[in-house]
């Protein structure tokens, strides 16, 4: 035995070393060659020959290699992720707007998968799914346990084929069965339409590559139904974001010609780099994709609506309109989803998403961990907010990457809001289901898109009374003993904000 582990050894090491080589060539051809820690590869080289000879079951040789990339590249951050080749393929689907699925945004939670929200039109949606339902069996599977990547391979298939998720719905206290049949999921990410006469509202709800030409024909409609238009809503709420180039046109579609959109930073040379509002930095055929837009946008009223699940790309519009004085933001503190993630192939059909730099908005913010803040705090009802402090955000996530502005300060006031938004769950599961719906984004019944076009018409807007900025990360200079307090624990380069260029 103890022969045949020293074989197995020698040969997992032969194949961790070739692996390594070929590392060890990219990095050194990005001049940032380092010492390779050689007892740490020793170790990993045993415990692949340990696995090889004792586990209960032969385990399969590129399985073990793929399990341990997956595991270094998903303990860097939330946002850095390995790609296989089904998850590479299903990844690029994704960037363009269009897979076969059952149409839902998830995220991972204690273990379960929790909707983020159904696509609109999509069979998730028409089946009833709801944000904040929470996944726990996908067809005979239980979801604890799974990685997010498994969860997600597990409800994409083939068209027309079926899929049992089991829904736990915690505000009605039940557990149900939902048969989903899958489908091409292809994502309208853009709507329009009059609000009322002279006042337009845009919808982007995710950054993909038709976005920019779909909000352009939207936009160009809006003034054929009134070439005066008085003011325009843009709406970014819960726009997880996507492609960096499509953030910076429908920036650039609103601000003057050649300004900073963002800027971003890291360790190598092509993460340090500035976005302005040029079609060089946004253009992928060559033509100007807005150039055909009224000149008036550039000028007209504009106000921007987000909320905690605002992120990544519908940050860096929100905070380059914010900076440049072009729009006013309103609605709740964004997520702070601030880093930029750079896919790099390993293979023809593989690859990772590698967290390679940090957004900063035009006036040098960083945006990761700490979000946008709205120039004008307002609630989702009338109510209140009822719920916001429940949902998650960047600082909330396991391993987040620091803003690199300063340590972060604990929310203390966002506790003590989770535990009365807890209470007043309870009290809403009792009310029947009808009256737990909130209401549709662009409805007449959307509390915050009427505050917006007070705003636009300079009436009065109904400011929160219980909104407020998230703890700011305190500057060096105001350091005091940053060693004696441990720091609070808890995705776009030129290639892309979340996904590759193409």
């Amino acid at each position: 035995m103890g022969q045949k582990l020293k074989i197995a050894g020698w040969v997992s090491l032969g194949v961790v070393a070739g692996a390594l080589t070929t590392v060890s060539l990219q990095t050194v051809a990005r001049g940032v060659m380092s010492p390779m820690p050689l007892e740490e590869i020793q170790q990993l080289s045993a415990v692949f020959g340990l696995i090889k000879t004792d586990y209960v079951e032969p385990a399969d040789d590129k399985k073990l290699i793929t399990d341990a990339i997956s595991g270094m590249v998903s303990g860097l951050d939330p946002h850095s992720q390995y790609f296989d080749k089904k998850s590479f393929r299903e990844f690029q689907e994704g960037t363009s707007g269009k897979f076969v699925g059952v149409g839902i945004e998830i995220t991972q939670e204690d273990g379960l998968i929790r909707i983020v929200s159904p696509i609109e039109g999509s069979p998730a949606d028409l089946a009833g799914l709801k944000t904040n339902d929470l996944i726990t069996k996908i067809d005979d599977t239980a979801v604890k346990g799974l990685s997010l990547n498994d969860a997600v391979k597990r409800m994409r298939g083939e068209p027309n084929t079926k899929v049992v998720l089991t829904i736990l719905r915690k505000d009605e206290s039940r557990s149900f069965p939902v048969t989903i049949t899958r489908t091409e999921i292809k994502t309208q990410s853009v709507k329009a339409k009059m609000i009322e006469p002279g006042y337009g509202w845009v919808r982007v709800s995710q950054f993909q590559e038709r976005t920019v030409d779909d909000f352009v024909r939207k936009v160009e409609d809006l003034y054929k139904q009134d070439p005066n238009l008085k003011g325009l809503v843009l709406d970014l709420r819960n726009d997880p974001g996507g492609l960096l180039d499509a953030a910076v046109a429908i920036s650039a579609a609103f601000l003057q010609p050649n300004v900073t959109v963002v800027t971003t930073d890291g360790q190598l040379a092509e993460s340090k780099a500035i976005f302005r509002a040029s079609p060089e930095f946004y253009a992928r055929r060559g033509s100007d994709p807005i150039k055909s837009l009224p000149a008036a946008i550039k000028n007209i009223p504009l106000v921007v609506l987000v909320n905690e699940g605002s992120a990544s790309a519908s940050e860096i519009v929100s905070g380059a309109l914010q900076d440049h004085k072009r729009a006013t933001i309103m609605g709740a503190q964004t997520f702070g989803k601030g880093s930029v993630q750079t896919v790099r192939p390993l293979g023809p059909d593989t690859g990772i998403k590698l967290t390679t730099a940090r957004y900063y908005t035009p006036s040098g913010k960083s945006i990761q961990a700490k979000g946008i803040v709205p120039d004008i705090m307002v609630d989702e009802s009338a109510e209140g907010d009822l719920f916001a402090a429940l949902r998650t955000r960047e600082a909330d996530l396991e391993k987040h990457l620091s803003s690199g502005q300063g340590p972060e300060v604990k929310d203390e006031a966002r506790e003590k809001a989770r535990e009365a938004a807890l209470k007043r769950l309870d009290e809403e599961s009792k009310k029947p289901a009808s009256e737990r719906r909130p209401p549709e984004f662009g409805s007449d019944k959307d509390f915050q898109l009427q505050q917006a076009l007070h705003q636009l018409k300079g009436e009065p807007v109904k400011v929160s009374q219980t909104k407020t900025e998230r703890p700011a990360e305190k500057k060096d200079e105001e350091k005091t003993s940053a060693t004696d307090k441990p720091e609070s624990s808890t995705d776009d380069t030129k290639l892309p904000a979340t996904e590759p260029k193409k």
